[in-house]
């Protein structure tokens, strides 16, 4: 089942921008090759708004701009449960997955490069992540938030089914 994504207007948020990887990258044409410049970036505001971009340019600065605003164009959203996450998840992408898991305060976040990056710029603040697969940036970075888009919203699913968050034993946070 498809999730449809609701639209986020990235100027209601105070948003932060986070470089994960930069690559030179070549065209090989007629004349010779062609050098440019590809930055994957990562936007959110800290407390539940995520999103992702990637950016092409002759200079690196041009790419990273790019990146940022191809990035604010994909916001979500991600249900918070006070500064972890409602339950376990993993996401995949490709040969990347990520199990992302949620964890006590004071735990902080456990996580490698570029699934810290996602997790700290949605504003999660303990969380346990273990990155499965393929290593590359791009694909874990698009696993990440495939995971962090499957989460469910506990009062969500409740309502859903009619019963009371109580019954699922847990607390509103």
């Amino acid at each position: 089942m498809q999730r449809i994504r609701e639209k986020i207007d990235p100027a209601q948020f105070d948003i932060k921008d986070t470089v994960v990887s930069i690559n030179r990258v070549t065209k090989v044409v007629k004349g010779g090759k062609n050098l440019s410049f590809s930055a994957l970036v990562v936007v959110g505001d800290g407390h539940g708004v995520v999103g992702f971009g990637v950016g092409k340019a002759k200079e690196v600065p041009s790419a990273i701009k790019k990146g940022i605003e191809s990035a604010k164009k994909g916001l979500i959203r991600v249900p918070l449960q006070g500064t972890t996450i409602p339950h376990m998840v993993v996401g995949k992408f490709g040969s990347g997955s990520v199990l992302l898991k949620p964890a006590p305060d004071g735990t902080g976040i456990i996580a490698g490069g570029a699934v810290r990056a996602v997790v700290e710029s949605a504003g999660l603040q303990n969380v346990l992540t273990k990155s499965l697969g393929s290593a590359n940036p791009h694909n874990v970075v698009r696993a990440t938030f495939n995971g962090l888009m499957s989460l469910k919203d506990p009062a969500a699913v409740a309502r859903m089914r009619g019963k009371q968050l109580e019954d699922f034993g847990m607390v509103k946070a």
